[in-house]
């Protein structure tokens, strides 16, 4: 893995000052310079609690980030809740079936780098807000294989702070990648931390989804 060379970030976006109050009147910050290219995927940690869909909602309007995000399908069955996350960026997901929406996604983003489309991906790596024994790969094989910047955002309630630490190529050799993961994520602490998953990938079985 290395670090991209970002000292520049071409793409920039216009944020919403209401949304920056709201952070403010809330005690939170972020820290965002813009992004290294067009296209890519967003992973952030740690996911485990429903509050942090709310705080990255007001980043997402307080930056002018445009990004869509994977939530479980039956969200969107819900009245008013289902319109209002796809007119947000939502994707409706079967996790039942992750792994065929893996592989379309690839071919999503494939098809903008191509064509010099906008499109990010935003992803929690644990998959859930529940502690499991590490990462799910849908992430690292989306980033790595459409060969797309991996965004490492930093969810930290301790410093009350979303940081878009390191924007990162993969190597493809996991446990090198992985160090690199522990090292950007090193110190951060979730709403509720005892459910943060270990930054390891999870090891799979013949029922285990991506």
């Amino acid at each position: 893995m290395t670090q991209d060379n970002t000292s520049s970030f071409p793409v920039q976006f216009q944020g919403q000052a209401w949304a920056q109050w709201l952070l403010r009147l809330a005690g939170w910050r972020y820290r965002f310079d813009g992004l290294p290219s067009q296209q890519g995927v967003f992973i952030a940690y740690p996911h485990t609690s429903n509050w942090d869909f709310v705080v990255m909602i007001l980043v997402k309007w307080a930056t002018g980030i445009r990004t869509q995000f994977w939530a479980k399908d039956s969200l969107f069955r819900v009245p008013l809740l289902g319109p209002w996350l796809r007119w947000v960026g939502g994707v409706a997901i079967d996790r039942k079936a992750c792994s065929g929406v893996v592989g379309e996604m690839i071919r999503v983003l494939r098809q903008h780098k191509d064509e010099g489309k906008y499109f990010w991906l935003a992803l929690s790596p644990e998959g859930t807000r529940q502690r499991t024994e590490g990462w799910r790969s849908g992430f690292y094989q989306l980033a790595l294989q459409a060969q797309v910047p991996l965004a490492l955002v930093r969810i930290d309630y301790g410093q009350r702070c979303i940081d878009f630490a390191s924007f990162l190529t993969l190597s493809g050799d996991e446990a090198q990648d992985y160090a690199r993961f522990e090292q950007v994520f090193a110190g951060v602490r979730g709403c509720r931390a005892e459910l943060a998953s270990p930054i390891q990938p999870l090891k799979t079985t013949s029922s285990s989804r991506p």
